[in-house]
C-alpha cells in the first residue's frame, strides 16, 4: 500500500492465518510517539524493547519500527488529527503501539483513541493489573491484585450516539418516544416544556432566579443511546474465556449493572453465561452449578428441592413458578455429574457474575476473588483505572486494544499527555514499557516479554524510580530511593534484565 505521510522500513508483515498470528523474524511495527510527554516516553521505551529482543534472541529477531502520526503532532504536520496513512498502517501491518494522544477540542473526532478502536474494530480493551514489589500503593496488600480486564471496546455509551439538549435532533428523539412509547416517555422527568416550567415555578417559589422559558437549551434534555448486542457480547466473553483457559487462570467474572439496566447490562450477563455453556461446556463451571454439585457431594441423598433451598435461601418465600425454576436449574446442573461431579468441577474454569458497584468495593476488600473480568465499556473504564490506583497508578498501567479474530492490535499508554512535563525527560515511561511487554507477548515473543518484566522488577526493587514514585516512597519514609530521569529509568530496566 502506498503511503504519503510515512515510509515503510525493510521488514515483513505480521499476518493472521487459521486463527493464529504469524510473526516473521523482522516484523514491521507501526508506532506513534504521542503528544506532550510522548516523545520522552517513547525514546526510553523503544530502547527497552530493542534491548529485550536483542538479549532474548541474539540478533535472530528484530523489530522494524515504522513511525506514523496522530494527534497534535499529526495536525501540526499535515493539518489532520488522524491521517489515513496511520489507520492504513495499523490495518496493513496488524500489530502496533502508541503513546498518549491529545484529544481535539471542539467538533470532529471526540477521541482519537476511540476512533482508532472503532475504525479497526478492536473490540477488546485488555488491561492486566499487577503489582511490582516496591511500588507505593494506597492499599495494605497490593500483592493480592492480579487481574486481567476484558473491556468491551465498541458498544455501550462509548458508541457516541448522543444528542445535545435543545437541539433539533434531541427533540426528534423525544417526540418519537412521546408518540410511540408514552409510558417510557413519562419517565423522562423534564421531557416536556410544561413539566420543566412547573419545576421552574417551584424553584422560583423558594427564591431561585426567574429564567426565560424560551431560552434555547434551558429546558432541554440531552439524549444518549446505549447499544449492547448479543454478537458484541459473544466475541468479548468468548475472548475472555479462551484467554483464561489458555493462561490457566482461575475464573472469569461477568461484571454488570443488570439489576438496573436489565435489557442491556442484564442481557450481557445472561448472554455471557450462555456463551460459556455453548462454547466451553466441558472446561467451565458456573458458580451456582458448583454449589449444586458441592451439595450433592456432601449429601448424596439430597433431593432437588432440598438442593434448591440451599442455593437460594429465599426459596420458601418464592412463588410456585419461581420455585420450579430453581428446581429445574438444580436438575440441569445434575446432568453434568459425569463430567463435573465428584469434585471434578474444582479443576474447571469458574464463571460467575458480580454487580459493578459491589465489584468496585470488593476489588479493594477481596481482590483474590477476582481473576479475569469481562465487562462492558463504561464499567471497564471505571474498574481499570480504580485497580491501577491500587498498584501504583495509571502511570504504569498498560493497555492493549485487540481484535482476536483478525489479529489486529494496538497497544497503548493508558495515561494522558501531561504537556507541562513535555521535553523535560521526567515522566514515568512504565505504561508504554509494559504495553510493549504485552505486545511482545501477544506476538509470541514471550522470552523478550519476560526480560522486560524482570527488568521492571529489578529497577523498582533497586529504588531507581522517576519523580512520581520517588515522591510517594519518600512520603512513606524511604530515604534510600533514587530519583532518575525518564531515559535513565529505561536504562535501569535494561540493566536489570540480565
Amino acid at each position: 500500500m502506498p503511503y504519503t505521510t510515512t515510509a515503510v522500513p525493510a521488514g515483513d508483515r505480521i499476518t493472521m492465518s487459521g486463527g493464529r498470528l504469524i510473526v516473521p523474524d523482522r516484523p514491521v511495527i507501526p508506532f506513534i510517539r504521542g503528544d506532550g510527554t510522548g516523545p520522552d516516553i517513547w525514546k526510553s521505551s523503544v530502547a527497552v524493547f530493542d534491548a529485550a529482543v536483542e538479549q532474548a534472541y541474539g540478533g535472530k529477531r528484530k523489530i522494524a519500527w515504522m513511525e506514523v502520526f496522530a494527534g497534535e503532532d499529526a495536525f501540526n504536520r499535515f493539518q489532520n488529527w488522524l491521517p489515513d496513512d496511520t489507520v492504513n498502517a495499523f490495518r496493513e501491518f496488524t500489530v502496533g503501539i502508541k503513546g498518549p494522544l491529545t484529544t481535539p477540542v471542539g467538533g470532529g473526532i471526540r477521541s482519537l483513541n476511540v476512533a482508532l478502536r472503532q475504525l479497526l474494530d478492536l473490540y477488546v480493551c485488555l488491561r492486566p493489573v499487577r503489582w511490582f514489589k516496591g511500588v507505593p500503593s494506597p492499599v495494605k496488600r497490593p500483592q493480592d491484585v492480579d487481574m486481567v480486564i476484558f473491556r468491551e471496546n465498541t458498544e455501550d455509551i462509548y458508541a457516541g450516539i448522543e444528542y445535545a439538549a435543545g437541539t433539533p435532533e434531541a427533540q426528534q428523539v423525544l417526540d418519537f418516544w412521546q408518540q410511540t412509547f408514552p409510558k417510557e416517555f413519562a419517565k423522562i422527568r423534564f421531557g416536556t416544556r410544561d413539566a420543566a416550567t412547573r419545576w421552574q415555578s417551584q424553584l422560583e417559589s423558594i427564591g431561585s432566579p426567574k429564567r426565560d422559558a424560551t431560552a434555547p437549551g434551558v429546558f432541554g434534555v440531552g439524549i444518549g443511546i446505549k447499544p449492547v448486542s448479543y454478537l458484541g457480547t459473544e466475541r468479548l466473553v468468548h475472548s475472555a474465556i479462551a484467554y483464561a483457559l489458555r493462561e490457566k487462570r482461575r475464573g472469569v467474572t461477568l461484571v454488570h449493572k443488570g439489576n438496573i439496566m436489565k435489557f442491556t447490562e442484564g442481557a450481557f450477563k445472561d448472554w455471557g453465561y450462555q456463551i460459556a455453556q455453548r462454547f466451553f461446556r466441558e472446561q467451565t463451571i458456573t458458580e451456582r452449578e458448583s454449589w449444586i454439585l458441592g451439595n450433592r457431594e456432601a449429601n448424596p441423598k439430597i433431593t432437588s428441592e432440598e438442593n434448591a433451598r440451599m442455593i437460594d435461601p429465599g426459596f420458601d418465600m418464592m412463588t410456585p413458578d419461581q420455585r420450579k425454576k430453581v428446581v429445574a436449574e438444580v436438575d440441569a446442573a445434575m446432568t453434568l455429574w459425569a463430567s463435573h461431579g465428584d469434585g471434578k468441577w474444582k479443576s474447571k474454569l469458574l464463571i460467575r457474575d458480580a454487580i459493578a458497584d459491589i465489584t468496585l468495593q470488593q476489588v479493594l476488600t477481596r481482590p483474590r476473588d477476582f481473576d479475569v473480568i469481562a465487562t462492558l465499556n463504561l464499567n471497564g473504564d471505571y474498574l481499570s483505572d480504580a485497580l491501577a490506583a491500587q498498584v501504583g497508578g495509571i502511570g504504569i498501567a498498560p493497555g492493549g486494544n485487540i481484535n482476536y479474530i483478525t489479529g489486529h492490535a494496538v497497544f497503548e499508554a493508558t495515561h494522558g499527555t501531561a504537556p507541562k512535563y513535555a521535553n523535560l525527560d521526567q515522566v514515568n515511561p512504565g505504561s508504554v514499557i509494559l504495553s510493549g511487554e504485552m505486545m511482545l507477548r501477544y506476538m509470541g515473543w514471550g522470552e523478550a516479554a519476560d526480560l522486560i518484566i524482570r527488568g521492571m522488577d529489578g529497577a523498582i526493587s533497586a529504588k531507581t524510580v522517576t519523580y512520581d514514585f520517588e515522591r510517594l516512597m519518600k512520603a512513606e519514609g524511604d530515604t534510600q530511593v533514587k530519583k532518575v530521569k525518564c531515559s535513565e529509568f529505561g536504562q535501569a530496566v535494561i540493566k536489570h534484565m540480565a
